[in-house]
């Protein structure tokens, strides 16, 4: 059992709350076009391949890191450098999962199967990124984006402007949060020659990119919305569920300050993760009523 709690701890199951719920919004609205592929049995395929992505993409991202994050306060209690879980035990994991993961994208439809090692390709070369980059922010935003597409392909098979627009909305969402999670990270980064945008604009320009970007977001909620979303009650309660989305987003920049670190980790997992689970819930309560 500790094994099980340290190996879930590793990859961080309870970061699954920022892509999941886009995952089905973009699945619903692939119904909402679809409703006859509609199956139990494809939810769970969707539910496994995202499961299995994001394990690829968590243990892997431990194991490249785990030079430095043995060096760095905030993570020398992760698992690899504290011993709790060996190197070699993460980068099997990765591989386990990764070969899993493209053979259940194999039993959804052809395009999700030959879209598998693509989405590897962006979730592995992630953790390389903070190496070379201080748009490592922006990549990360793109591989929680894939969800909301890849939900849709499995569906119908093909994409469309509504699944486009939902990973662009993911991007600047997640990006603009990861760039407020990195603020904490500033002096080592730069001390260890790491690339971020608060290591490459500094605490006050960084923030104000993140907002910047989460401003973008809105307007993609917004966009979705009018072009989507027309009938009356479904159209209230997706605006209802934008408007706290919208709040909590504004509450996270005000609440972190160039100077005032203390609860960014509240900013980061805590509001970010209610904000995707309510903008799912109302969307996809609005779609299942028109």
């Amino acid at each position: 059992m500790g094994t099980i709690k340290n190996f879930a701890s590793l990859v961080k199951i309870s970061h699954t709350v920022f892509a999941l719920p886009f995952a089905f919004v973009g699945f619903s609205f692939a119904v909402a076009d679809k409703p006859e592929a509609f199956s139990v049995a494809l939810v769970l395929k969707v539910l496994v391949c995202m499961f299995l992505a994001r394990t690829t993409a968590m243990a892997f991202n431990r194991y490249i890191d785990r030079e430095y994050d043995a060096r760095n306060p905030r993570t020398a209690s992760r698992e690899i450098p504290a011993g709790k879980v060996s190197p070699r035990s993460a980068l099997m994991l990765t591989i386990a999962c990764a070969v899993l993961f493209v053979a259940a994208a194999a039993t959804i439809n052809t395009l999700t199967f030959a879209l598998s090692p693509v989405a590897l390709l962006f979730l592995l070369g992630y953790s390389y990124t903070k190496r070379f980059t201080s748009f490592c922010h922006i990549v990360l935003g793109i591989c929680l984006g894939i969800a909301p597409v890849a939900a849709y392909i499995s569906v119908t098979g093909t994409t469309s402007t509504v699944s486009l627009l939902l990973a662009i909305l993911v991007v600047l969402w997640c990006g603009g949060f990861d760039i407020i999670y990195a603020l904490q990270d500033e002096t080592f980064d730069r001390e260890n020659g790491l690339h971020s945008i608060p290591v490459a604009m500094g605490a006050s320009n960084a923030l104000a990119l993140s907002s910047f970007m989460h401003l973008g977001a809105v307007a993609m909620v917004v966009m979705i919305g009018k072009l989507y979303i027309s009938s009356f009650v479904p159209s209230l309660i997706y605006w209802l569920g934008t408007v706290i989305f919208v709040v909590l987003l504004v509450y996270q920049h005000l609440i972190v300050k160039p100077n005032d670190l203390s609860r960014v980790n509240l900013a980061f997992g805590t509001l970010n993760g209610i904000a995707s689970i309510i903008y799912a819930v109302f969307t996809i309560t609005a779609l299942c009523l028109l």
